[in-house]
């Protein structure tokens, strides 16, 4: 090379150079993993218009599940759907016989099984198959029915067919793709490949960046890692080989379904198009709701108290009609799921349909419930149509790379026999944490929205919160760290139980700390060993194999052969070298580091009722130091009341408040979301506000009130007392 080509090359290294730098400063050009979420094909909404989806389910719906309907598909059975306040219908597959019935008695309806049965859930009828599934499930194979180009094929075959055989009947309000689909097989410990690794090697480059890839990122079981996680230290941590797969999966799976509904929409564009038995936030089967509820316009989800929030958080604008599972037990729990879920935004009840019947004959509960169903759908939810969620400036983070941690930390308790493990709703660190943060702020009177990692990245932190709550959230990109600081800069609160960010979003340990320490004003000790966090032998709070049979039973739960160090406060110390409950002041905002657990709460809750709950201040008073405070309550709430909620909504200049029952609920992978402990008794009660009111009305009993601040009103526990009046608490 001559002397002019060698000042050409570095001249032109130095321009480039310049440029490099002027872009970075003037731009902002993001990191690689920054770049992805902002604009990868895994993060596009499909249609989610609010008008759209309103136009084709308008109101709260009752749709039996037509399981053992034993009136029948005639008069009889269209004028017990009346007069029972079943508003609703349900057909199957293609099946179209009885659609002149459902359009006689003029019953919405949801089509499952509009993409088949056996492709999305993996379902297998012999004893030999669901054996040979069990058998396969922990395994690094291929998934039995890989997602590639002959499924798709198949299964657009199947829409078109089963699409255009009902989109004549005006009634149809959505069409499900298939009932409990999974990449795995529901959330049960999976580790195969859903589809070719030329997929994968594409997505890690768009994530990692072309020249950060891994060049051979191979295929890994939990067993390559599990043996290593008593022996390192928080610094050794490296997981980014099975969450980059899990996450790949979830992605991959999303926008395959995804691409389905929008296929769906070409058919019938006046349609939603979702899934329904959806789970639990979770490691397996495609359940991360940041993706999830970008690729559906409708969703079951399963689970009153924990889906259902996080589904009500990420549903844009409230637009996208959510319903639950309904089993009948008793007629004061069936009437309190139904004004429950009506609070927390729920449009509608697809119910199992099984000893509703003898013979012909309805059995009387019916009865006792219709005057429930007709005003809620008749009423309560046309007068919702198209509301906003009011929270109280309060945000949860919502964060799937630290559930995949969760998961890898608690299955340490299981050792080789870790593919048994499931229910991670019921037991998981992750879920029992939030659950607990979820339970304190209601008690304490505080509405509250999950945030995600996606529109965090893509969009900030919306300037209307005060404070963010990191439950359980041991990773964090830096993307995410960069606006989290720019929250508290500005004057946000942060909060943190335990661990915050010590891991990347790829379940690698930040190797100087954790990435939001300057922010706690405090650092992090990545030496930190298994040995010095909670005390159980395990890097989490419970031995979940140990206490296996004990969830749900909080208490029992918590102290089956734990170890744990219990503080003065009454719950768990986290890091034992570590002090309680660090605050830092930073920019114009403040962060707390708590090193304890909240999970005790959910056993006080339970078992220990209003005076033990007052524990709570130890969480909830760095949160009301942010200036949130609530603005309606039960004047002299006792232990009568305790276990309230008060829920608002705003439409068309006007506030509705409902006031609920919060007990504990139970669900399994198969639906549910029947009440635990419900209290049924018949008490008075006076919602006290924090300033007047004005133009208010009992919108269930039509009675308009005086203007004031206190207002005396008749509860019966297991249903709603409904309020609206003019304006918002908080303009």
């Amino acid at each position: 090379m001559n002397k002019s080509s060698r000042l050409l090359k570095k001249g032109f290294v130095v321009v480039s150079i310049f440029l490099l730098v002027s872009v970075n400063v003037f731009t902002d050009t993001p990191d690689p993993y920054e770049k992805y979420i902002k604009t990868s094909k895994d993060f596009k909404r499909v249609k989610q218009d609010k008008d759209w989806a309103y136009k084709a389910w308008p109101s709260w719906i009752y749709m039996p599940w037509y399981y053992k309907w034993g009136i029948g598909k005639n008069d009889a059975g269209g004028k017990f759907s009346k007069e029972m306040g079943y508003n609703g219908a349900f057909t199957d597959h293609n099946k179209r016989d009885y659609l002149p019935w459902i359009n006689k008695y003029k019953l919405r309806f949801y089509n499952d099984h509009t993409a088949g049965k056996g492709d999305l859930l993996l379902y297998h009828k012999t004893k030999a198959d669901k054996a040979s599934l069990k058998k396969n499930l922990p395994g690094t194979g291929m998934r039995r029915r890989p997602v590639n180009d002959a499924m798709v094929s198949k299964l657009k075959g199947l829409l078109s067919d089963r699409i255009n055989t009902l989109k004549s009947s005006p009634y149809r309000s959505a069409y499900s793709l298939d009932d409990e689909i999974s990449w795995g097989s529901f959330v049960r410990p999976t580790m195969w490949k859903i589809t070719s690794d030329k997929h994968y090697r594409v997505w890690l480059k768009e994530i990692y960046g072309e020249k950060n890839a891994p060049a051979n990122p191979g295929w890994a079981s939990y067993n390559s890692i599990r043996k290593n996680l008593k022996g390192w230290k928080l610094k050794d941590f490296d997981c980014h080989q099975m969450m980059d797969q899990w996450t790949f999966n979830d992605s991959f799976w999303n926008n395959f379904l995804g691409d389905l509904v929008e296929y769906a929409n070409s058919i019938d564009p006046a349609t939603p198009v979702g899934f329904v038995g959806a789970q639990s936030p979770n490691t397996f089967g495609g359940f991360d709701y940041a993706k999830v509820m970008r690729k559906v316009q409708f969703i079951e989800a399963y689970g009153l108290d924990d889906t259902q929030n996080v589904v009500r958080s990420f549903n844009p604008k409230q637009a996208l009609p959510v319903v639950s599972t309904h089993f009948h037990k008793k007629v004061n729990d069936t009437t309190w799921q139904a004004w429950y879920a009506l609070a927390k935004g729920n449009r509608g009840h697809i119910g199992w349909v099984d000893k509703w019947f003898d013979g012909k004959t309805p059995k009387d509960w019916h009865a006792k419930v219709a005057p429930h169903y007709k005003e809620i759908g008749q009423k309560i939810s046309p007068m919702l149509a198209k509301g906003v969620f009011i929270d109280d400036k309060v945000a949860i983070y919502y964060s799937h790379a630290s559930i995949q941690m969760s998961w890898i930390m608690d299955s340490v308790a299981h050792g080789s026999t870790w593919p048994n493990r499931n229910g991670d709703s019921r037991r998981g660190t992750y879920h029992m944490v939030a659950r607990a943060w979820r339970k304190m702020l209601q008690d304490e009177g505080l509405q509250f929205t999950f945030i995600n990692y996606v529109d965090v990245i893509q969009k900030g932190i919306p300037s209307n919160f005060k404070v963010l709550i990191l439950p359980a959230v041991y990773c964090l990109s830096d993307a995410e760290a960069k606006q989290i600081k720019k929250f508290v800069e500005n004057g946000g609160t942060l909060i943190s139980d335990f661990l915050p960010a010590v891991f990347d979003q790829h379940g690698k340990a930040h190797p100087n700390g954790g990435a939001l320490d300057d922010i706690f004003g405090l650092k992090q000790d990545m030496n930190t060993p298994q040995s010095d966090v909670f005390g159980n032998g395990l890097w989490v709070e419970v031995d979940q194999d140990t206490c296996w049979s004990e969830a749900g039973r909080f208490k029992k739960f918590l102290t089956k052969g734990n170890t744990c160090t219990l503080d003065s406060s009454g719950f768990n110390k986290a890091v034992k070298s570590m002090k309680v409950k660090s605050h830092n002041k930073f920019g114009k905002g403040q962060a707390y580091l708590m090193n304890l657990s909240p999970q005790w709460y959910n056993a006080y809750r339970q078992s220990g009722g209003m005076n033990d709950c007052k524990k709570r201040s130890t969480f909830m008073d760095p949160v009301k130091s942010s200036g949130v405070k609530r603005w309606v309550e039960i004047d002299g709430a006792n232990e009568a009341s305790f276990g309230h909620e008060i829920v608002y909504w705003e439409k068309e200049g006007r506030t509705i408040v409902f006031l609920v029952s919060n007990p504990d609920s139970a669900k399994t992978s198969l639906g549910g979301g029947n009440s635990v402990g419900l209290k049924t008794e018949k008490i008075s009660v006076t919602l006290k506000f924090a300033k007047k009111i004005k133009n208010v009305k009992n919108e269930r009993t039509g009675e308009k009130l005086k203007d004031g601040t206190s207002f005396k009103v008749s509860w019966q526990q297991q249903e709603a007392v409904v309020l609206s009046f003019e304006g918002h608490p908080y303009k």
